[in-house]
């Protein structure tokens, strides 16, 4: 591995990410990793890296590195305006940098998280087998910061041959999620009130978990009070604590909790979640 990325300047977050670490929850560990997963996939096969090699997950925007040698790198997620050398530059295309050019993403437009995909991947030291940063548990590699060079790995043997993916931002408007019923759904007087109406995305959101306010609709009200022994969490789950505000649970959850799972968001639609923005409406649609 040699070093090749130079970090310049950070937005409000900027991390490594890969796709996380499972097999570690009998040890109290989570698997984090990218908060929108088809992204960094999609960020790495343009690259020709495998889809889960180690990349720079982008808050909002604010990102400027610097190349230290010949690099190629590729950008996806959010609409979030890229540049190299001041020169506007496509979303989701194959970029190559020479020694010394400047790569600067710009505020989002649509979309949360941006993600940059170097070909080699971020050679970052390893925690449980991955390279990603748990902001929970407060694993793996330190979030960016100016002065920060990353090492980059060995580049693969085949070489991207596209120059773009032709694939659109995420949704300005309205998000459209697909959840099954929650192993705790019984706790609510009227579950399918989860799915009537719009919510919002709260400005309290980060890797951990969306918070949602309710827009349009009927409250969710609990059939049963107390709460529930800690029972075991998965990404995804939507649970309702006390205020009535569900949660839905991104790539940094707790493993376990004591709220009611009302609902669980299919995997293929976390990504969508993930990319959400506070103020955004989101609406649960039920999947049998």
């Amino acid at each position: 591995m040699s070093a090749g990325l130079r970090v310049e300047k950070v937005g409000p977050l900027a991390t490594v990410q890969d796709l996380g670490r499972p097999g570690w929850f009998d040890s109290g560990v989570g698997v984090a990793g990218a908060a929108d997963r088809g992204s960094l996939r999609l960020a790495n096969r343009l690259v020709g890296n495998p889809e889960g090699a180690a990349g720079i997950e982008v808050l909002l925007g604010g990102l400027e590195v610097v190349a230290e040698r010949h690099l190629t790198v590729a950008v996806t997620g959010a609409a979030a305006p890229a540049t190299v050398d001041g020169r506007p530059v496509g979303a989701a295309s194959v970029l190559r940098l020479e020694e010394g050019q400047r790569l600067r993403l710009g505020w989002a437009t649509a979309g949360l998280r941006s993600y940059v995909a170097v070909r080699g991947g971020l050679a970052v030291d390893a925690v449980l087998g991955s390279r990603s940063r748990d902001t929970l548990s407060g694993l793996g590699p330190e979030p960016l910061r100016a002065g920060d060079i990353l090492p980059i790995g060995a580049p693969p043997r085949e070489y991207p041959v596209v120059d773009v993916a032709p694939v659109a931002p995420p949704p300005a408007g309205r998000v459209t999620v697909r959840a099954i019923p929650g192993p705790r759904a019984d706790w609510f007087a009227d579950p399918a009130a989860l799915f009537r109406g719009d919510w919002s995305v709260s400005s309290d959101t980060d890797r951990i978990g969306a918070r949602l306010d309710r827009r349009t609709g009927p409250a969710l009200e609990r059939a049963i009070s107390g709460e529930l022994p800690t029972e075991g969490m998965a990404l995804g789950s939507v649970q309702v604590p006390p205020s009535g505000q569900p949660v839905v649970f991104l790539a940094d959850h707790p493993i376990t909790g004591g709220y009611p799972v009302i609902a669980v968001v299919l995997a293929a639609d976390v990504d969508a979640v993930a990319q959400a923005r506070p103020g955004q409406p989101l609406r649960f649609l039920p999947y049998y």
